[in-house]
């Protein structure tokens, strides 16, 4: 779980970032999923585009991408949304 200013600290990483990952009229699949589990393992912190053909609201999307991925909410911005799963081994260092 991350505090606040950690999200703080990612929010502004995040900001250079360009989405990775596009969620469109198919909603959630087996291959989103896949897709943006392999991103957040290679990048750890990652963003992710919701077309306006989506079928699901952006509240239920950012919640069903954390639970299946594993992963931390950091931030939504219109119809992107920040992801964030820390590697043990390797990953970023965050402030306290």
């Amino acid at each position: 779980m991350l505090n606040n200013h950690q999200k703080a600290y990612l929010r502004g990483l995040a900001n250079r970032l360009t989405p990775t990952v596009m969620v469109g009229k198919d909603g959630i699949s087996d291959s989103l999923i896949e897709s943006l589990d392999n991103s957040l393992t290679a990048h750890e912190l990652v963003k992710v585009a919701v077309l306006k053909t989506c079928p699901l609201t952006i509240q239920e999307l950012k919640i069903e991408l954390a639970v299946n991925t594993h992963s931390d909410i950091v931030q939504t911005i219109g119809r992107n949304i920040i992801l964030f799963r820390h590697r043990p081994k390797d990953g970023m260092a965050l402030p306290k």
